[in-house]
């Protein structure tokens, strides 16, 4: 491997992995690192992008998605990128292909295999922000699983409007001990963490911050016995499911959009959508044949 294929120098990369490595060995644990600057601004992904270019080899094939988008204005900028700085790297937008994904706001509806590594960006990596400034005061609340203030913001949101009002960021703790921030991905996403065959990596750039979740460790939404976790809710008010506009799915994350021809929903993760789509002409064809 050259000395500048990935853009980051030879130091930088040994820091990320060692903090990874460390991440992983304490699950849910934030490791500081001393995030780089990037040709990106701070807050479009550079924490991500860093632990991609980190731990990515010549041999990967990567795919990039924003909001479950290949497409949009973020994933195909940080593509483009990875692709110019790493020589030998090939992209898909096919999950089932990758051996590394970078995401934003998603976790692709396919689940992923042991052979895959999913890489978060995150804007905000703790948990405890919304209920403590000080991030030394945070530092001891995390270690002593102090969380008493966080289940209180969940319970008032339940007298205010009779249910969790958190629609992404929700706070889930990891292998029984520390409660993350699993970045804005929806709470349709969250179950995805728990026992996965996956690895999951976050990192927040402008926070200097890498947190892990491993294969194989529980991750629980913090919920009451009496009131327990939800996912999001496509029915519609005579209580039918909402299907995709495209696809035809009934289970998965849907978009809201919002046209002249009034309001539909879509799948988000448009490679799934894609997938199903073309698959129909050739079962209508096995049917009809």
């Amino acid at each position: 491997m050259s000395v500048d294929f990935g853009y980051l120098d030879r130091a930088a990369k040994k820091e990320i992995r060692r903090c990874a490595l460390k991440a992983l060995a304490i699950p849910g644990h934030q490791v500081p690192y001393a995030s780089r600057e990037m040709p990106i601004g701070r807050g479009f992904g550079t924490g991500g992008l860093q632990v991609t270019l980190a731990l990515i080899g010549p041999s990967d094939v990567l795919k990039v998605i924003d909001q479950g988008s290949d497409d949009s204005v973020n994933a195909v900028n940080l593509r483009d990128f990875i692709t110019t700085t790493c020589p030998g790297v090939t992209t898909t937008v096919r999950t089932q292909d990758a051996s590394m994904v970078q995401t934003r706001h998603r976790i692709p509806e396919r689940p992923l295999t042991a052979e895959q590594i999913l890489v978060l960006q995150v804007p905000y990596p703790d948990s405890l922000v919304v209920v403590e400034s000080s991030e030394a005061r945070r530092r001891v609340m995390h270690g002593e699983q102090d969380y008493a203030r966080l289940l209180v913001k969940l319970y008032e949101d339940l007298v205010r409007f009779r249910e969790i009002t958190i629609s992404h960021r929700y706070p889930t703790r990891i292998n029984g001990h520390y409660v993350i921030d699993p970045s804005p991905i929806p709470r349709w996403d969250v179950p995805k963490l728990n026992m996965s065959e996956t690895m999951f990596i976050f990192g927040a750039g402008r926070e200097k911050k890498i947190y892990a979740v491993p294969p194989h460790t529980r991750a629980e939404p913090l919920a009451f016995d009496d009131v327990p976790f939800r996912t999001e809710d496509f029915r519609d008010g005579n209580g039918k499911r909402r299907q995709c506009v495209h696809c035809g799915a009934d289970d998965t994350f849907l978009d809201e959009i919002h046209g002249d021809g009034g309001v539909t929903h879509q799948c988000s993760d448009t490679d799934w959508c894609d997938q199903r789509r073309a698959a129909q002409p050739r079962h209508a064809e096995a049917r009809h044949g």
